[in-house]
């Protein structure tokens, strides 16, 4: 088992979605192999406008020929693995790419970071999981949730493989993922209510706004930003219950059962229509608002 990059885009040709499955050519099976049961880290290449840099993590499942797609094959992820980082990591920094094994014997960038698929070294993932999970201004979590795991906000230490290893599996609990998912989500919406378009700030400074999965993680929905919208707990309460959903165009859709249309009209925003973040990848998939109607949308 290894460690490897998988370089995704938003606007990939390929049939991607990145808390799924990331889709690949045959001449990369063998490097995808070595990630099986491992983690591996996500790229937004350097051309990509307004590039991410590597942006998540996810573990692999498994790796399958693509059914769909001959000389194609899947890397399967582990379900509820993906996590997008609280802080992008960029490509390079002022010392050069993040990935010091691109470099070759002349210090120059070789040819391998062309390559969608590679292996990355332990030293080299530490270094990008470290500044990826580094959150000096968190966000903090409502009074009487639970205090947030500590063991991210070490100053910059380097750590062991074992150590990172652990510090990776920490990722499961759910009060960090949490945690880091809020945070995602909140930054993507600027702290305002896709519902009601209310940008709420208490007295302490922090945006009374909720981070609302689409499809719920109880029904195996990913922590990535694109299954989570920025809701005031009214409007959170009324999504959760089906009350309220979304339309792949983002119109807000109200049920039926409600027994005060007039009462929900006033409070959502006057278009009818979701806020949406300012980055297209980061705007609600059809694929989990579909799941949302069909699931939980009392039409």
């Amino acid at each position: 088992m290894s460690y490897c990059v998988f370089m995704h885009r938003s606007d990939s040709i390929y049939d991607d979605s990145p808390a799924e499955r990331y889709q690949f050519p045959k001449q990369y099976v063998g490097r995808a192999e070595g990630s099986i049961e491992d983690w591996v880290v996500y790229l937004e290449p350097t051309k990509v406008a307004g590039t991410r840099g590597y942006f998540a993590i996810a573990r692999v499942e498994q790796i399958i020929p693509d059914p769909k797609a001959p000389e194609m094959f899947l890397a399967l992820i582990e379900p509820g693995s993906y996590l997008d980082f609280a802080r992008p990591v960029p490509f390079s920094d002022a010392d050069g790419p993040i990935e010091r094994g691109l470099l070759n014997e002349q210090g120059k960038l070789s040819g391998r970071a062309q390559a969608a698929v590679r292996p990355i070294s332990p030293q080299d993932f530490n270094s990008i999981i470290e500044r990826g999970l580094d959150d000096h201004e968190p966000l903090l979590p409502r009074a009487g949730a639970p205090e947030p795991v500590t063991g991210f906000e070490e100053g910059q230490t380097t750590y062991i493989f074992e150590q990172q290893r652990d510090r990776v599996e920490l990722l499961t609990s759910r009060v960090v993922r949490d945690r880091v998912f809020r945070k995602i989500v909140l930054r993507a919406y600027s702290e305002r209510c896709a519902v009601s378009g209310l940008r709420l700030i208490n007295g302490g400074g922090r945006a009374e706004v909720d981070a609302a999965h689409i499809r719920p993680v109880q029904a195996n929905g990913p922590d990535v930003v694109n299954n989570g919208l920025a809701l005031s707990g009214t409007a959170h309460w009324m999504f959760d219950r089906g009350l309220i959903s979304l339309g792949d165009d983002l119109e807000i859709l109200i049920s039926r059962q409600v027994n005060d249309v007039d009462g929900i009209r006033a409070f959502i925003n006057r278009t009818g229509f979701a806020f949406a973040p300012d980055r297209v990848g980061d705007r609600p998939h059809p694929h989990f608002l579909a799941w949302h109607r069909e699931n939980c949308f009392k039409s």
